[in-house]
């Protein structure tokens, strides 16, 4: 009974191998070569309540060339912090995507959007957990000054339902 099974696999496996063989992986698109742009190490000052903090991150691009993977370290007040963020672009929805994750929580933020039409601006909305752990709408804009400066904003609607810069932060590229 035991040959039979094993005979059983290898002749399923000698039919779906070639199809599964046959689809090639995805190919970075002119979306990801964007994302490529960032690869290396920013310096970031953070804004923050009226508080301003530093930290840096480092992109680069990973997974066959379709995902930009950032290591962002900071120092908040002397409590370390570290996060990950997972930037692509999904053809199927036609808009960039963004999963970020760090040390403060469990529970991603999943954001997406798209560039303005001259390239520059990101706007990206979604949702995570707020403050306070309850699921929060969030909205974020990163605008790209020049090859060497990004300025990203990140709004929330406060308790009011008023939206609110919650943080700021500008980014250098490290030289």
């Amino acid at each position: 009974m035991l040959k039979l099974k094993w005979l059983a696999f290898v002749v399923a496996a000698w039919f779906v191998a070639p199809a599964v063989l046959a689809q090639a992986p995805p190919e970075p698109g002119p979306e990801h070569k964007k994302l490529k742009e960032l690869e290396g190490t920013w310096d970031a000052v953070i804004k923050m309540g009226g508080e301003e903090q530093k930290g840096a991150v480092t992109y680069k691009m990973q997974l066959g060339g379709l995902w930009l993977v950032g290591d962002f370290e900071a120092d908040f007040g002397g409590m370390k912090f570290s996060g990950k963020g997972l930037d692509s672009f999904d053809p199927a929805k036609k808009k960039y995507i963004s999963i970020w994750v760090d040390s403060m929580g469990s529970s991603p933020l999943i954001i997406e959007g798209t560039y303005d039409k001259e390239g520059k601006v990101l706007t990206m909305a979604g949702e995570g957990p707020g403050p306070d752990g309850k699921p929060t709408k969030y909205k974020t804009t990163t605008e790209n000054k020049d090859k060497d400066t990004i300025f990203w904003t990140m709004v929330t609607a406060g308790a009011d339902g008023k939206e609110g810069e919650m943080m700021s932060i500008t980014y250098k590229r490290r030289k």
